[in-house]
C-alpha cells in the first residue's frame, strides 16, 4: 500500500543538477570551485564567475583560431590555383 495518494513509482530519487547546468555553462564549475578552495580561495560566486570568464576566454580564442585557419587555408589554395605543381 502506498497510502496518501502516493504511488509506488514516486520514489524514485531526482538526478542532482549540477552547478554547470544551472548557471548554462560547460566548465565545470565544481571542479574550479574544489581547486580554488585547495588554495584558500572559497567565496561563493568565485567559481561560477571564474568558469564563464574562463569559458568566454575560451570561445574568444577559438573564434580568433577559426578565422585565422580560414585565411591560412584560403592563402594556400590561392597559391596552389595560381602556381601549379608540375
Amino acid at each position: 500500500m502506498a497510502g496518501r495518494g502516493k504511488t509506488l513509482g514516486s520514489r524514485v530519487a531526482k538526478k542532482a543538477t549540477s552547478r554547470s547546468s544551472k548557471a548554462g555553462l560547460q566548465f565545470p564549475v565544481g571542479r574550479i570551485a574544489r581547486y580554488l578552495k585547495n588554495c584558500k580561495y572559497a567565496f561563493a560566486g568565485a567559481p561560477v564567475y571564474l568558469a564563464a570568464v574562463l569559458e568566454y576566454l575560451a570561445a574568444e580564442i577559438l573564434y580568433i583560431y577559426t578565422l585565422a585557419a580560414g585565411i591560412a587555408s584560403h592563402r594556400r589554395d590561392t597559391y596552389r590555383r595560381n602556381h601549379p605543381v608540375a
